[in-house]
């Protein structure tokens, strides 16, 4: 493994998908950058390629913006099939994403930042923002993304462009428009280790002189999978709470529950977006942009493994199997006769996700002679809806879950820019949104059932729903100022005044489990919370043209991310403060960064180097408190720091040649985090202190943060040509190193991940006008199986704070498997 980092070290290496430019000039300033190329075509001649990123909400080359940013092209996006949140991840070293089975069912993580999986009322500090609007749920994990324009991931703090919860950064994606001729396009694919079938198209046209649409949509259907489910049926014991308390032998009811599909996930998706773009002048420009996205699992925590056991045998302490790296589970439906007795189960009660999101976009600018006006008006729902095997990894003592739940938001949001001749700009902006979160689940588990209760929560051991209602108002401002044609300085920040009203109850506890779950109808039963959040979050950037084609910046940066309610919380009878359990604070970051971009070689090379460092205030952090079952949302402080650096070389003297990598250092430990709770099983040797019977404490002050590996980097090579008049054919190469790191939060040792290198190829081969081509895209071709967040085994670990200790199961977020795809695409 050390000689992979060394080839990858050697080669500086990196996501160099950011192409060069061959002339710019910094918007607002009057800067004017050196012509970097002769006027030759850099297609016809080799050299980087211009690509546009909107780092800073207007159009500029991204090697003249002060942001660190990694554009993907829209050449790229197709060529490596980048269809999902999680595919952007496979190609930026410092992204990782972990997909959740519950909770917000994603953790998205970028220098080492990141927010856990387990409560859906935490929003991710990684936020992902398409064409213009906020789309910051975890459960994007599960939206398709398809016809693409470009993908940009910010890094590091991004509040004064973007606004609340990109502490982290932003993974910001623009769809594509229609153009000014007609184009129309039908691909077909097909994937090997998942037996998956897609198809997709656009057509674009001009209606009018004015008025453009773009249709397109893309389905897909798995007839297999990537996990292998290798559980076996059992028996599944239910005694009746009612006829127990008065005496009884509980009546004992046997269910058989069977193995959920061997195959998993078996994903069939649908997709469709429709664009109008209106030009009714020179200046003005109305784009409207629908959604429809519907998506479908055979089961919800299908990439669950049990990676590594407590046990010293290496036995699982769940199911009695060994724990590996591979890409297997062990999960069962629910016990026959269930499915049409517990809400929102399937009638056959089988594990399912079901995904459903619908959405609309108005952008809208005026790009006058002195003055730039948008607006960006989004509205936005989504509905996710599961039945899960909430163990993870089955046994006769399982415990099942269903959950409904529903996100609506609309946003406007109206910013002026002033495009003067002059030295001095400006720009102010507002942003209002309006959110609504509506949430309720069900639970099977501790084999109880109640033949007195209502029919609905016969087989309930709890219910629970909860709610929140939240409004944001935003202003926004910067002003920039070119002290001299080379050097421009620039100021703004953000002030945001939020406002969250929520209530959490359990309508229904099972009279068995009332001494753990505190039932709506008691004190302390119906948690109530309004709460609001005010911050200020300045920015500030000097940026200096050193020389031709050589760009200094520096700056300071903050960032601000929404305090809340844990909706999908516990109210436990063993805690005294179920308020304090739901509800937490908000999160901040405070920094700087320089970095130095350079475009050499007469645009041939480009060389680009960042330092940061981002100091987290209350860092949002959720820990499932097993001896009390409550879920807490705790705050610590943290420090991200780090250098990268990346590199892209385009020679003229092999046309179509690219050549690209990065490295990257990046150290992000606690800064303090002295009363963080103990991982199951941790001992007094380990460090853990008991507390109480049921509450025990460790310093994590200095500790790394959950995914964040110290090294990453990638190199990667492609190259297309016209190989006659008529035919091109090309090739990519990539790997993605990552050094190892804890997948736990919590310090846990038995969470680590080692470090391993992915390896990515594909090969093309069509016509020289791109009016047809052949593409086979290979990903993970070593195979490799890793984790990108954990949870410890539900109801696994014992001996917390004792001499003698046992640790839980780690249940971790796996990888997908190696994965070979042909497509054929005609352009008509």
């Amino acid at each position: 493994m050390m000689s992979n980092r060394r080839f990858l070290l050697l080669g500086c290496t990196g996501a160099a998908l950011c192409a060069q430019p061959a002339s710019a000039q910094l918007p607002e300033s009057g800067i004017d950058l050196p012509d970097a190329a002769p006027a030759a075509a850099p297609l016809a001649r080799g050299g980087l390629s211009e690509i546009i990123v909107t780092a800073r909400k207007r159009e500029e080359s991204v090697q003249t913006v002060p942001v660190a940013v990694t554009a993907i092209s829209q050449e790229v996006i197709q060529n490596r099939d980048i269809t999902s949140v999680e595919k952007i991840a496979a190609i930026a070293p410092q992204f990782n994403v972990g997909r959740a089975s519950n909770g917000s069912g994603a953790q998205l993580t970028l220098r080492g930042i990141g927010s856990s999986a387990t409560s859906i009322g935490i929003e991710q500090s990684v936020a992902v923002v398409v064409d213009g609007a906020y789309y910051g749920q975890g459960r994007v994990i599960n939206e398709g993304f398809f016809d693409l324009q470009r993908v940009e991931v910010l890094k590091g703090p991004q509040a004064l462009f973007f606004g609340k919860n990109a502490t982290a950064g932003v993974i910001s994606i623009t769809t594509s428009d229609p153009g000014p001729e007609a184009e129309f396009m039908l691909t077909g694919g097909y994937e090997f280790k998942a037996d998956q079938y897609t198809i997709e198209g656009f057509a674009s046209s001009p209606i009018t002189d004015s008025i453009g649409l773009r249709l397109a949509a893309r389905y897909y259907k798995m007839n297999g999978g990537y996990y292998t489910n290798l559980a076996e049926p059992f028996d599944y014991t239910f005694s009746d709470i009612s006829d127990l308390l008065a005496g009884g032998d509980g009546d004992p009811l046997i269910l058989t529950a069977r193995p959920a599909e061997r195959e998993a996930p078996g994903e069939e998706e649908f997709i469709t977006r429709a664009t109008m773009k209106f030009e009714p002048t020179d200046t003005l420009t109305f784009t409207l942009k629908g959604n429809y996205n519907w998506n479908s699992v055979n089961n919800n925590s299908w990439n669950y493994a049990a990676f590594a056991c407590g046990r010293e045998d290496g036995l699982s302490q769940l199911t009695g199997q060994p724990c590996r790296e591979d890409f297997v589970t062990y999960q069962n439906n629910l016990p026959d006769g269930l499915g049409g007795r517990v809400p929102f189960a399937r009638d056959d009660g089988s594990l399912y996700n079901r995904y459903e999101s619908a959405s609309g976009t108005l952008n809208t600018v005026y790009d006058g002679e002195y003055i730039q006006v948008t607006s960006v008006t989004n509205y936005q729902w989504v509905n996710n809806r599961w039945t899960c095997a909430c163990d993870f990894q089955s046994s006769p003592a399982s415990n099942w879950a269903t959950e409904n739940s529903s996100w609506t938001a609309w946003s406007e949001e109206l910013r002026f820019l002033t495009q003067l001749d002059g030295p001095l700009n400006a720009m102010i902006g507002g942003l209002y949104q309006n959110t609504k979160r509506k949430f309720e689940q069900y639970a099977v588990l501790a084999n109880l059932y109640n033949s007195q209760a209502p029919e609905e929560y016969t087989f309930l051991a709890s219910a629970k729903t909860s709610e929140t209602e939240g409004e944001t108002f935003a202003i926004f401002g910067q002003v920039t100022y070119a002290l001299t044609p080379t050097l421009e300085i620039a100021g703004g920040a953000r002030y945001t005044d939020e406002t969250k009203d929520s209530f959490f109850v359990q309508p229904y506890v099972n009279p068995g489990l009332a001494t753990i779950f505190r039932p709506g109808d008691e004190p302390l039963g119906f948690i109530t919370a309004s709460q609001q959040f005010q911050d200020v979050s300045p920015e500030a950037t000097i940026t200096w043209q050193a020389g031709d084609a050589l760009l200094v910046y520096g700056a300071y940066k903050t960032a601000y991310k929404s305090g809340g309610f844990s909706n999908g919380g516990i109210n436990s009878r063993f805690s005294d403060d179920p308020f304090g359990d739901l509800t937490f604070q908000p999160e901040t970051a405070e920094g700087f960064e320089i970095g130095v971009k350079s475009t050499v070689l007469n645009n041939q090379l480009r060389l680009n180097v960042i330092a940061f460092t981002y100091d987290y205030s209350d860092l949002q952090v959720d820990f499932f408190n097993s001896p009390i079952f409550a879920f807490q949302t705790l705050t610590a402080d943290a420090r991200s720091r780090g250098v990268e650096a990346e590199f892209e070389y385009a020679p003229y003297a092999v046309q179509g040649l690219n050549v690209y990598g990065s490295v990257n250092y990046t150290e992000a430990n606690y800064t303090s985090f002295d009363e963080a709770p103990c991982y199951a099983g941790q001992t007094v040797a380990q460090g853990c202190v008991q507390l109480s019977p049921i509450a025990a404490r460790q310093n994590l002050t200095g500790t790394q943060l959950s995914v964040a590996p110290d090294w990453t980097g990638n190199l990667g090579v492609s190259f297309d040509r016209d190989i006659s008049d008529r035919f091109r054919a090309g090739f990519n190469v990539d790997a993605r190193y990552s050094g190892d790191y804890l997948a736990s939060g919590f310090g846990n040792p038995l969470s680590r991940q080692d470090s391993y290198v992915t390896l990515d190829a594909g090969l093309r081969f069509g016509a020289a006008d791109d009016n047809w081509v052949i593409k086979v895209i290979g990903k993970n071709l070593t195979n490799q199986f890793y984790v990108t967040g954990v949870v410890d085994g539900p109801s696994t670990g014992s001996g917390t704070g004792t001499p003698d200790g046992v640790f839980a199961d780690q249940l971790g977020f796996g990888s997908l498997p190696r994965t070979v795809r042909v497509e054929v695409t005609k352009r008509f």
